[in-house]
């Protein structure tokens, strides 16, 4: 069995993304949003990224993995990249994931970030805050209408509806992290997480941070996480979407740098790095030959990577330099310190 993962940035310390439900390594990149949202992480740290098994570049599974195998490949996928020690952070269905990881690896486990997340999937006498029945039978239904047009999910990341551009990457980001048939059977398994008796037993410093408004798990949850594990920090954000990269991504991420390093980085604007200086490198090279009206193409043969490569660097460029197109870039050029 294979899991793929992938190391990024230089940090004092390691940090593994758990990610929710699905993921894909290679297509997480050739979105703007969430690019910069992992960048920004491996800027203060060694980030360490995995697709679980049975999803995306990780190697087929017959069967849905067991939750003690979800948690064992991340101790297989941290021995692989040299890490004795890192913090996690898990997003959505990956909390629980990683609060489990933290109380059978202590010796493993630097800190613990449950982002969005919860206790138990399905809701209980003592459990309002989870999925009803009906709730559950209506999210396996949408299973194949999100694998079709990619419009069941993004329903709870309401920032990003009107983004044509996104909305068709989610929909090819779904289909190349799993199969239809995987993905409802990882829903009937997530249905069952319930991980309320090993909350009082957490080793570690842990942050729960929670959109008070967002629409797929009701701040509730995450209330219920700071109320039972000891000691924990509950930052509650304004938002309405579930992703963490979606919306104001750089209030999730301030805190998240805050915790792990004590300190605070540079103001980089509403949602993310703002502004010529915010510009890697690589995107300013790739900004100014744009500039010069050189086509996405020419500009990979010219630096020897892919003409995607470019469109996604020039992705990143624009939101950080707030424009719309490569007309507004050339127009603006001069104004913005090209």
């Amino acid at each position: 069995m294979s899991i793929a993962y992938q190391v990024v940035g230089s940090g004092p310390f390691d940090l593994v993304l758990v990610h929710g439900f699905v993921s894909h390594l290679d297509a997480a990149w050739e979105e703007p949003h969430l690019a910069q949202f992992l960048n920004r992480l491996a800027s203060f740290s060694r980030l360490i990224l995995f697709d679980k098994r049975g999803t995306g570049l990780s190697d087929p599974v017959a069967e849905p993995p067991t939750f003690a195998e979800r948690m064992d490949d991340v101790r297989a996928v941290m021995d692989a990249a040299g890490s004795d020690r890192a913090a996690l952070m898990g997003i959505s269905e990956g909390g629980p994931l990683s609060i489990v990881f933290a109380c059978t690896y202590p010796e493993r486990t630097l800190a613990l970030i449950a982002y969005g997340s919860y206790a138990r999937w399905l809701a209980d006498e003592d459990y309002p805050w989870g999925r009803s029945p009906e709730e559950f039978a209506s999210f396996l239904a949408g299973i194949e209408r999100a694998w079709n047009t990619g419009e069941w999910w993004i329903q709870h990341n309401p920032t990003a509806l009107a983004d044509e551009r996104y909305r068709s990457w989610w929909a090819r980001y779904l289909r190349a992290s799993a199969s239809p048939g995987m993905a409802a059977a990882l829903v009937k398994m997530n249905s069952q997480i319930d991980v309320r008796d090993v909350l009082p037993g957490v080793p570690v410093p842990t942050l729960i941070l929670h959109r008070t408004k967002e629409q797929w798990f009701d701040v509730g949850n995450a209330r219920y996480l700071a109320r039972r594990i000891p000691g924990a920090e509950l930052v509650e954000l304004p938002g309405v979407d579930h992703v963490p990269w979606v919306g104001d991504a750089e209030a999730v991420l301030r805190e998240v740098e805050l915790f792990l390093t004590g300190t605070r980085g540079r103001p980089r604007g509403a949602a993310f790095g703002i502004g010529a200086q915010a510009l890697t490198r690589r995107e300013r090279e790739i900004v100014r030959l744009a500039v010069e009206g050189q086509s996405a193409l020419a500009i990979a043969n010219r630096l020897y990577i892919s003409d995607r490569t470019v469109e996604t660097h020039l992705a990143n460029a624009y939101i950080k330099l707030g424009v719309a197109s490569r007309v507004e870039l050339a127009r603006r050029a001069e104004a913005l310190g090209i």
